[in-house]
């Protein structure tokens, strides 16, 4: 399997990006320059796809499944990849506030601390619906790591398109508009550059 090793804080600068998307409350304090370097369409293009890549932790190949997934789709496609990768296990685990960072919740879904409407899954690609049921298993909910992590995350904002409960447990009220996903993407460029 694939894994994405790259330094976080060192991709967000080069990437332009808050770490905080992420979930990490670090921020660098180097400052990118470029020198006087005008980014063509392309980069500008390129820049929009790493960074969407990046803040979801999806490697090129399956990006672009999706991608062509959200072009058969009705509607919009950028607008539906948003809402595709919005969706993804591992992003609900992380807005729901049971994980600090986007790669610990990828972690939690491959343990099998999550169930989805009562059975386990350990995929973190898994692509939820509107009104399934999240929760962590009630083994896992008393250990040492969940404490701790409800301790840090709980008082984070949860999307209005989730319905987060005590105890380790949210629903899925709808799938998320594009004006509910808070992510700084042009996805429109990320459309441009896939449909050359």
């Amino acid at each position: 399997m694939a894994v994405n090793k790259v330094p976080v804080l060192k991709r967000c600068r080069s990437l332009g990006l808050e770490p905080s998307y992420l979930g990490y409350d670090k921020k660098s304090k180097r400052n990118l320059s470029r020198a006087n370097k005008k980014v063509s369409e392309y980069g500008l293009q390129l820049r929009e796809k790493q960074k969407a890549k990046f803040i979801y932790g999806v490697l090129e190949k399956p990006f672009r499944n999706y991608y062509e997934k959200a072009d058969k789709m009705k509607g919009l496609t950028g607008p539906n990849l948003m809402t595709m990768l919005e969706t993804r296990l591992d992003n609900v685990v992380f807005r729901l506030g049971w994980a600090r960072t986007r790669r610990e919740a990828r972690q939690i879904v491959d343990h099998k601390f999550v169930t989805v409407n009562g059975k386990i899954v350990n995929i973190p690609s898994y692509l939820v619906k509107a009104g399934d049921v999240i929760e962590i298993r009630e083994a896992k909910k008393s250990t040492q790591r969940m404490k701790d992590i409800a301790e840090v995350a709980g008082g984070r904002i949860v999307p209005e398109w989730l319905d987060a409960e005590d105890n380790f447990k949210g629903t899925i009220k709808n799938l998320p508009t594009r004006e509910q996903i808070d992510v700084p993407v042009d996805e429109m460029l990320i459309v441009e550059l896939y449909s050359k």
